[in-house]
């Protein structure tokens, strides 16, 4: 008789165990189902296909005109006035572009060397701490040069790419935003 008792005891806890289980179930299915929705009503919007695209320039409207630099190390450009940033991959508190969607993607940007001679202005296109491509201007007597490199690269989820200020460099920048760093996704792989 014991042993039933302790296996009828045995059975109610597991009932019970099986009761939340299922209610956790369909919590559960109610959050995929939702997610679900949201992915087609992304789908939709975006006609299957993932959009990104970004361009932003050095300097806020307003801000004083002048130069960016020296650095005693290399640092990411702040690109902080946004013209676009469809899928919201650039962030400009930091100047960095993440990749959210795996694909081929052309990234350019341009700079404008500091308006005293000599010159002395070096930035590069870095991903995920490697130089890709550069522009500079530090050697002659003339001022008021500018550059500009891209390329068209595949990236990962999570890729970050960046313009870089070299150390001991600067470039000069206005209301005329010289300095720009734009880039969208081809197509995803």
């Amino acid at each position: 008789m014991k042993e039933l008792t302790s296996i009828g005891e045995k059975l109610g806890a597991m009932g019970e165990k099986l009761g939340t289980m299922g209610d956790n179930l369909r919590l559960m299915e109610t959050r995929l189902q939702t997610s679900e929705n949201e992915v087609e009503e992304l789908k939709r919007l975006t006609g299957g296909r993932p959009k990104v695209a970004f361009s932003a320039t050095l300097r806020e409207t307003g801000d004083a005109a002048g130069n960016t630099g020296p650095f005693t190390t290399p640092i990411p450009l702040q690109y902080k006035k946004v013209f676009s940033n469809t899928g919201s991959s650039y962030n400009p508190a930091t100047g960095i572009f993440t990749a959210t969607v795996k694909g081929m993607y052309y990234l350019h940007f341009s700079m404008m060397n500091n308006l005293n001679a000599p010159p002395n202005s070096v930035v590069c296109l870095t991903k995920n701490g490697q130089r890709l491509v550069s522009v500079w201007d530090t050697v002659g007597t003339d001022a008021h040069d500018s550059g500009s490199n891209a390329v068209v690269i595949p990236l990962e989820v999570g890729d970050n790419v960046y313009v870089e200020l070299q150390a001991n460099r600067l470039v000069y920048d206005d209301g005329m935003n010289y300095n720009t760093f734009s880039g969208f996704l081809l197509f995803h792989m």
